[in-house]
């Protein structure tokens, strides 16, 4: 069970926005693929590395760019105004 990381629940809440009950599963992912750690490890140093990949990620599953775009700005918005 993940240890509560309020940064790693608005990513997640972020996501969730975009693929549903598919977003766990894709962020973890991205996590622990891209930035070698566990979900309860993530900090906003990190959200530039997730947001980059997560970018290529998502255009995967959409070639609507805007939707894409949308996003990683949403993502990077927390390193500003989200939590710790």
């Amino acid at each position: 069970m993940i240890k509560a990381n309020s940064l790693y629940q608005d990513v997640l809440a972020v996501t969730t926005d975009y693929l549903g009950p598919a977003a766990r599963r894709f962020v973890d992912r991205q996590i622990d693929s891209h930035l070698s750690k566990a979900p309860e490890e993530l900090t906003k140093s990190d959200l530039k590395t997730l947001a980059a990949w997560s970018r290529v990620s998502m255009a995967l599953l959409t070639n609507d760019k805007q939707i894409v775009n949308n996003y990683v700005n949403r993502l990077m918005s927390l390193a500003n105004n989200g939590t710790t």
